[in-house]
């Protein structure tokens, strides 16, 4: 495990480290909170951040990051104005570059014409137009790299303004981004400085598209902050077991089968309850379904929580599930953050079985695992689990113990570090004091496909 020492904390916060531009679909953004949480983290490690949104939240940001914030850069929206007129502006001020940005979109649309949707190609073509205006209102804040959140539509606008600015980009992919929503994934891959692995079973995707030195393919976690998640308290059985889920409500989450498993234990025990923390498009459509199941007076149904809310519910639970699996359309989950969260709180946890998730879970070692769309081997596990409590605890032990170890914010920060040092040609000059850099300096996006 990779720690950082006080000194070395205090010492990143006097470096002059270079300007980093992260870009997401929407920031901040409640169901992607492991976004802004790592930009708070590397501004806390002295990293000057400046945070570019395709969309603008539906909420209030400050209901979402309690803290104050500097500003987002936003590319749509009531900005999608100043974007264009960066765009014209650019294009005048830099004809040739801006040409050449515009004729490597057209190149990514044509070679990639026959692997994905023509309505997704001809989409790239805006984003181009999108990413050279954005380029021209980030060339006053002297951008020295960008690093992209999602592998389709803010990875394309930030390869593309990278590319303008000359400057280098890395991303991380998630889950539906690379399947149902995949985009020009290929010169993605060529392109990036490095592109940051949250599982081995993305690295071993992205070496199957495009096989790359492994140091270019850095295995980087979505880490939690360990410290903020006490362990819960030891449970008593005599109220009978609460289960806990909170996610989108969506199909590839398997709230459904989670319902028709508690459907199956309520036959035998009354006392198991549910309680569901999230809203979606499902919502109803589960709801229906577990008045058809007899089951619905067990479940509590909690809508949308905020992120202080969730420590006091996984304080309450006595398991954490989560049956996730691949929808009809080919999509599912990465490593979802909550889990990480349930095991960091010492809450045994039951997930779906995905080759991603299997970094984290090691089934019957740090969680179980069951297949996705299983109800009855759901069922079954949790019923051994109950009436196990040494194997409650042991679960509750290794779980903490693999998130602190691998997936804690403080190792993942600083394999990012590291990662970005490389790709800027830092190395270990990032924590002394005289780290400067002119732009003839700064590595070029590479423009093969």
């Amino acid at each position: 495990m990779i720690r950082i020492s006080d000194r070395d904390e205090a010492l990143s916060q006097r470096v002059d480290l270079p300007r980093i531009a992260y870009l997401a679909s929407v920031y901040p953004a409640r169901s992607e909170t492991f976004v802004y949480r790592e930009v708070q983290a590397m501004r806390r490690r002295g990293w000057p951040v400046i945070t570019i949104a395709l969309h603008a939240p539906p909420e209030p940001p400050e209901s979402i990051v309690r803290s104050p914030q500097p500003p987002t850069v936003l590319v749509y929206g009531h900005a999608c104005r100043s974007t264009l007129r960066g765009s014209l502006k650019e294009l005048v001020r830099h004809p040739i570059r801006s040409m050449r940005t515009f004729g490597c979109a057209l190149r990514d649309i044509w070679q990639c014409r026959t692997q994905e949707p023509m309505t997704r190609n001809v989409r790239v073509f805006g984003q181009a137009v999108a990413a050279i205006g954005l380029a021209h209102r980030l060339r006053p804040k002297h951008i020295a790299a960008i690093h992209c959140h999602f592998a389709h539509a803010p990875t394309t606008i930030g390869m593309y303004t990278a590319m303008q600015l000359e400057i280098p980009f890395s991303f991380v992919g998630h889950a539906n981004d690379l399947l149902e929503r995949r985009s020009l994934l290929t010169p993605k891959l060529k392109r990036a400085a490095f592109v940051a692995c949250i599982s081995t079973w993305h690295r071993t995707l992205y070496q199957q598209q495009v096989p790359r030195p492994e140091g270019q393919y850095p295995v980087i976690r979505c880490g939690v902050e360990v410290g903020t998640w006490g362990t819960s308290p030891k449970r008593s059985s005599v109220n009978g077991c609460h289960l806990l889920t909170l996610c989108r409500l969506v199909e590839k989450k398997g709230v459904d089968t989670l319902i028709r498993a508690l459907a199956i234990l309520r036959r035998n025990d009354q006392k198991w309850r549910l309680t569901i923390a999230g809203s979606g498009p499902d919502t109803m459509r589960l709801r229906a379904l577990a008045t058809h199941l007899d089951c619905n007076e067990a479940i509590t149904w909690l809508g949308p929580v905020d992120a202080d809310c969730v420590p006091g519910l996984l304080a309450g639970a006595d398991a954490f599930v989560l049956p996730c699996r691949e929808d009809q359309r080919g999509d599912r989950d990465g490593i979802p953050v909550v889990l990480m969260e349930a095991m960091a709180a010492g809450v045994p946890v039951v997930a779906g079985d995905l080759p991603s998730i299997r970094d984290l879970i090691q089934s019957g070692q740090t969680g179980i695992l069951v297949p996705g769309n299983d109800a009855t081997a759901l069922a079954d596990a949790l019923v051994q689990l109950w009436h196990n409590p040494s194997q409650q605890r042991w679960l509750a032990e290794e779980g903490r113990k693999i998130v602190i170890e691998e997936f804690s914010q403080t190792t993942n920060i600083a394999r990012l570090e590291r990662a970005l040092q490389n790709s800027l040609g830092l190395g270990s000059r990032s924590i002394g004091p005289t780290v400067q850099r002119t732009t003839s300096q700064r590595p070029r996006v590479r423009a093969a496909v």
